[in-house]
């Protein structure tokens, strides 16, 4: 297995990372030195965030404070990249991006908004062919709300049907369907759900069985258990619990969330309390129980994610340089550490390939 890290790599962040880091892990030589580095390849600022296509054969990234998405080609034998090229993003700051389930388009939050850019048949990007600016009224808080709408993430249903866009700018989650021969997004009805006020809804995760999904939001640290309708495309929040234990009294912003493959447990990370939060999900109305809250080993764990088996959990901690494995108990979910810590600038995302 390979791993791709996306950092940040600008003064202005006080960041310390080189580009996109390319690691081989071999899962046979144990726990404390089984990722060995394939290469460092340097790209335009900030590569934040990273994905894939479906078949493993080229990489996207969006570039934090920047206005443009890139595109490399992954060598089939070495894995290392070769830069493609880039395209506007049609914004200033792109925090996430995807690929559609079909690999015709990759989907990007912009910063202001969200952006297509279809694919080309050698993997490259072509221009944009649609950007728009979902409606909304900003949140109270002027630091983080105060220019309008932010969609922090672009995450498509199970079923590829739906399109699905957390905004913590104007607290709510937008919905769209991605026209495929057109390339172009068409709001849903209802087009989007409300969050509480101040809330900052940043990222959601698809149970992998049942009709629900969860939202971690960022500003007030809360997570949202949502009914979800795949066939209207249709949001309905059904519970609401906090993600740090009731006797911290410190500062905290919510980052990342996912559901085990298993569909019993929820996590998400904490930057603040530097945790990583366990959920159980309740067997018949799918709400989250608090399990226990697990050090990161370093500080703003701003990314996380499970390995492709669902065995093991890997942190992120931007602010320590460093990923930090963990071992997922299957009886409890509990993230046990395992000692492998990689040393590596500022990471902010993980994006594994076979």
């Amino acid at each position: 297995m390979f791993a791709y890290i996306g950092c940040f790599t600008t003064a202005h962040r006080k960041a310390r990372g080189k580009g996109i880091s390319v690691y081989h892990i071999d899962a046979s030589s144990g726990p404390s030195n089984n990722w060995s580095l394939v290469e460092v390849f340097e790209t335009i600022a900030n590569p934040g965030y990273v994905a894939l296509d479906s078949k493993q054969r080229f990489l996207y990234a969006s570039h934090g404070d920047g206005d443009m998405v890139s595109a490399y080609a992954i060598d089939p034998q070495t894995r290392k990249l070769k830069f493609l090229n880039q395209q506007p993003s049609s914004g200033d700051n792109g925090p996430h991006l995807i690929v559609d389930p079909t690999d015709r388009y990759v989907v990007v939050a912009n910063g202001p908004g969200i952006a297509v850019l279809p694919i080309n048949t050698d993997g490259s990007l072509a221009p944009s062919t649609d950007a728009v600016v979902p409606p909304g009224k900003e949140g109270p808080y002027k630091r983080e709300q105060g220019l309008g709408a932010h969609p922090h993430q672009v995450v498509f249903d199970p079923a590829g049907r739906f399109l699905v866009s957390p905004d913590k700018g104007v607290d709510a989650t937008h919905i769209y369907r991605l026209d495929a021969a057109s390339g172009k997004l068409v709001p849903n009805d209802p087009p989007f759900v409300k969050s509480r006020y101040g809330a900052g809804p940043r990222h959601l995760s698809f149970h992998p069985m049942r009709p629900f999904a969860y939202l971690v939001n960022e500003l007030d640290s809360t997570v949202t258990t949502y009914q979800w309708d795949g066939v209207r495309g249709v949001l309905m929040p059904v519970h609401i619990v906090p993600n740090t234990p009731p006797t911290f009294t410190g500062d905290n912003t919510g980052a990342e969330i996912a559901v085990a493959p298993s569909g019993k447990f929820v996590y998400v990370s904490n930057r603040g309390h530097n945790s990583i939060a366990t959920f159980a999900i309740d067997a018949s109305d799918a709400t989250l129980s608090p399990i226990g809250w697990e050090p990161t080993q370093g500080k703003k764990p701003r990314f996380f994610t499970l390995d492709p088996a669902g065995e093991k959990l890997y942190v992120a901690n931007e602010d320590s340089d460093t990923i930090v494995a963990f071992r997922l108990d299957a009886n409890s979910g509990k993230p046990i550490p395992t000692g492998l810590v990689i040393q590596t600038g500022s990471p902010s995302c993980i994006a594994f390939a076979s």
